[in-house]
């Protein structure tokens, strides 16, 4: 039997191939042997087994201070004995969940397929709300998101260019995709219960229209409220976070606080949302010109809309960058760039991914998934309890190999 296999799995090649092609000039090129022997005669191809050896190059921008957090070792988004169970569901997705992220975090979300790893990544990002427990982040962190089918971002947006989607999606000053995350979209008649509740001000009942602004007060804010019927700033109030979110204004706090983020300095001089601004960043991420700004967004590779959909969630200069499988369609030379660039960024990174050299190369905590319980770990720590069982899948898959190329 003839197997031909596209991979970027050096070990897997080397196990597997017996011959090479490779694409070059515009060719396809045969090279006998397996991988190894193909970089003995190609030094250049080196980045297949070294990451560091790539010569592709991603920067990311520096995220800008938050308040109150002095230190990179304090926790920026948490979350606090989280269950989930998805509607229809026998038993719980996840259950008594509790962890922490910091701006100096490298975490790992290891487990075998449905054991859960998603499904914490989502309630993490606010796609999915948990049933029980407490998601707690910054006021002001900004978050950029890569989701497990990343080309999701970009399916309504098949038949523009790069640039054009970006400056869609930050046109008004704010990330239109975290607009519509669960902690702040109001659904059905949420927000009428909420509204209709009566507040006694100064011994007069009122009802809250709306939230104009936000002050910092001690450890936490404070919220210029707006009441039905009072049009004067006159009969304005400062509410604390706390109060609002006892009496179920969560959402409505959330809400001004990502605009409030979204508006803060992103730097040592704020990004223009100009094309020519676009097409420089997008150069950060290894997208040249000819694909993001003149070609449609259809058009590209799955490796070039993984490209554009990381360069878009870091827009706004993050503070927490979270991909759930962000090596799927990345070739060898991306995931070295990518690599280099998360170990030189100073904000937080919690990745989903069955790519262990990736992984090896970027984490030293681990978030270990199964039966919808979580257990933390060093990197080291993990590796070393669990290399028998790591090794034993080794030594199946080069059996396997071996029996192949019989």
């Amino acid at each position: 039997m003839t197997a031909m296999v596209v991979s970027h799995d050096s070990t897997f090649l080397d196990a597997v191939t017996t011959d090479i092609y490779h694409y070059e000039n515009r060719r396809l090129r045969r090279y006998k042997g397996n991988l190894s022997e193909f970089v003995k005669v190609k030094p250049e191809a080196k980045s297949y087994y070294q990451l560091g050896a790539a010569t592709l190059k991603f920067t990311f921008p520096e995220p800008a201070p938050l308040d109150g957090v002095t230190s990179r070792q304090k926790s920026i988004l948490s979350m606090k004995k989280v269950a989930f169970t998805y509607p229809g569901a026998q038993r719980q997705a996840l259950s008594d969940i509790t962890c922490h992220v910091r701006l100096d975090s490298r975490v790992a979300v290891l487990g075998r397929n449905g054991a859960g790893k998603s499904t914490l990544i989502k309630i993490l990002t606010a796609e999915l709300k948990p049933q029980d427990g407490v998601v707690t982040r910054h006021p002001n962190m900004r978050l950029a998101y890569v989701a497990q089918h990343a080309f999701h971002h970009l399916e309504e947006h098949l038949d523009i260019s790069p640039s054009r989607y970006i400056l869609r999606r930050y046109s008004g000053g704010e990330d239109k995709e975290e607009s519509q995350k669960v902690h702040r979209r109001m659904e059905g008649d949420e927000w009428a219960k909420i509204k209709s509740q009566i507040w006694t001000i100064d011994g007069q009942p009122r009802q809250l229209d709306k939230l104009l602004g936000r002050r910092k007060k001690k450890r936490s804010y404070e919220y210029e409220v707006a009441w039905v019927g009072l049009s004067s700033i006159c009969f304005n109030r400062w509410i604390s976070r706390e109060e609002l979110v006892e009496k179920g204004f969560e959402k409505l706090v959330n809400e001004l606080d990502g605009k409030q983020a979204a508006q803060q300095k992103v730097g040592e001089q704020t990004r223009p949302l100009t094309m020519a601004s676009i097409e420089e960043f997008c150069r950060d991420f290894g997208l040249e010109p000819e694909f993001s700004m003149h070609s449609n967004i259809k058009g590209l590779s799955g490796g070039q809309k993984v490209k554009l959909v990381l360069a878009a969630a870091m827009w706004q200069n993050p503070h927490m960058l979270i991909m759930d499988e962000p090596t799927n369609y990345l070739d060898r030379e991306a995931l070295g760039a990518l690599a280099e660039a998360i170990n030189k960024w100073t904000g937080g990174v919690v990745i989903i991914s069955h790519h262990q050299e990736f992984i090896g190369a970027v984490c030293h905590e681990v978030w270990h998934v199964a039966d919808g319980k979580l257990a933390i770990s060093t990197m080291a720590d993990f590796t070393s309890k669990h290399s028998a069982e790591m090794a034993q899948e080794a030594r199946a898959e080069e059996a396997r190999a071996a029996a192949a190329r019989k």
